[in-house]
């Protein structure tokens, strides 16, 4: 391994170790050796869009539906790209795949033969729905490597490495920290409209986080949880509409779980005064109404697999899927940038180092959310075990934790709905 190599790679187990005491950190800094000297990059500082000299790009990016600049997955993903390319001299370039967010798995395809095409020599793309296509594309250029962040592994391509997350933990530690704050009226919404694991265990680990806090206070505490207006990650006057009724009819916070979504709930809770948790990486600084953010350390996830396609760890990546966590520093809250004053830092410290060594259990089956007895409050039927993914594209679902009594889930059925078995006969 040559210097270079050797420095890149020990920049980036240096930035993942040192996260280990509280999570990640949103546009993390980066940068080369200049005479024994560190020079500290931003992600912001560096552009989107580059030029290169023979007209080839080295290091590519797929995006994920939603736009590049959401804030939020894409954005962050796609800062670690970039920073991995400038601190080690890699060109790099983005690829946004036809159709936007009615994209097929042969527009994803086409953006990443583009990408090949173009010089790629490993290529980074985000999101579940990239699964199809990057399958495709890792059999015919064998040659070329693939990541897929937030994906799954096929142990048939060793030049395919998958990452993701264990987002129950940052959500537990989001939906704890918002009841020790003091809030008792919460709100979850998620993009994907169910269908998103990450999504998925991000509420669940809410869910259970608020719950934990309400018990160690002996507070009740309420949550509406829906996936309604949330299927194409956009913003949209339905979803804002949705959440401005939440905090006008009492609503303190509501968890923002779905990239560029975010923007419909932070216009909600400006025009109501109320509180945002943001997602994925740390979105204080896009409104003032964003109390903290579960964070998952995508940007540093993307910068470690590049440093192993570049490397010599490339064999504890390819054909496997790598899981992080708190253990790993990968999921956490922003310290330092959090607005919480009733809920110190030191109290946060503690409990993450409990993750840590297991002594919170943080279950991510979300399917078990929606496996309490509910009642259709129109035929009064009991519908019992409805899969979460089935149950919340058409209804939203109402948590109440209370000292007294066990977990109870109520749901608010869709208008019209019939039928002897309840709404979703």
């Amino acid at each position: 391994m040559n210097m270079k190599k050797l420095v890149a790679l020990l920049l980036a187990l240096v930035m993942v170790f040192a996260l280990c005491a509280c999570g990640p950190k949103d546009n993390q800094d980066t940068g080369k050796k200049d005479d024994g000297k560190k020079t500290a990059m931003k992600a912001d500082d560096i552009p989107d869009e580059m030029t290169s000299s023979d007209g080839k790009y080295q290091v590519a990016f797929v995006t994920d539906v939603g736009d590049l600049k959401d804030k939020s997955f894409n954005q962050g993903t796609y800062d670690g790209v970039k920073l991995y390319a400038s601190a080690n001299s890699k060109s790099y370039k983005y690829y946004k795949p036809a159709n936007g967010d009615k994209a097929t798995d042969d527009d994803r395809y086409d953006a990443m033969k583009a990408a090949v095409d173009n010089g790629a020599e490993v290529v980074v793309a985000a999101g579940f729905l990239q699964g199809a296509a990057l399958e495709k594309a890792a059999k015919e250029f064998k040659d070329t490597k693939f990541v897929f962040i937030d994906g799954w592994a096929f142990d048939e391509l060793t030049n395919l490495a998958a990452i993701n997350f264990r987002e129950e933990q940052c959500g537990y530690l989001a939906g704890y920290a918002a009841v020790m704050e003091g809030y008792t009226k919460l709100g979850f919404t998620g993009g994907g409209g169910g269908t998103n694991d990450a999504c998925c265990r991000y509420g669940y680990g809410y869910v259970q986080g608020a719950e934990a806090a309400a018990a160690e206070k002996n507070v009740k505490v309420e949550m509406n949880y829906t996936w309604k207006y949330g299927e194409s990650f956009q913003p949209s006057a339905e979803l804002q509409t949705l959440a401005s009724g939440w905090y006008k009819n009492g609503t303190e916070v509501i968890f923002s779980c779905g990239g560029s979504i975010f923007d419909s709930i932070t216009a909600a809770a400006s025009a109501n005064d109320a509180a945002v948790i943001g997602v994925d990486v740390d979105q204080s600084y896009t409104s003032d109404t964003v109390i903290t953010s579960a964070l998952k350390g995508i940007g540093e996830a993307a910068q470690q697999a590049l440093t192993a396609a570049y490397g010599s760890d490339w064999a504890n990546y390819g054909g496997k899927l790598t899981t992080l966590g708190a253990a790993e520093g990968a999921v956490g809250l922003p310290t330092d940038t959090w607005s919480l004053k009733n809920w110190t830092v030191d109290q946060y410290k503690a409990m993450f180092e409990k993750i840590v060594k297991g002594e919170i259990s943080i279950d991510n089956d979300f399917t078990k959310l929606a496996s309490t007895d509910h009642v259709d409050p129109q035929s009064r039927q009991v519908i019992d075990r409805i899969p979460l993914r089935r149950e919340t594209r058409t209804l939203s679902l109402r948590f109440l934790f209370a000292p007294e009594q066990p977990r109870r889930v109520q749901t608010r059925a869709p208008r019209g709905a019939r039928g002897a078995k309840g709404p979703l006969g």
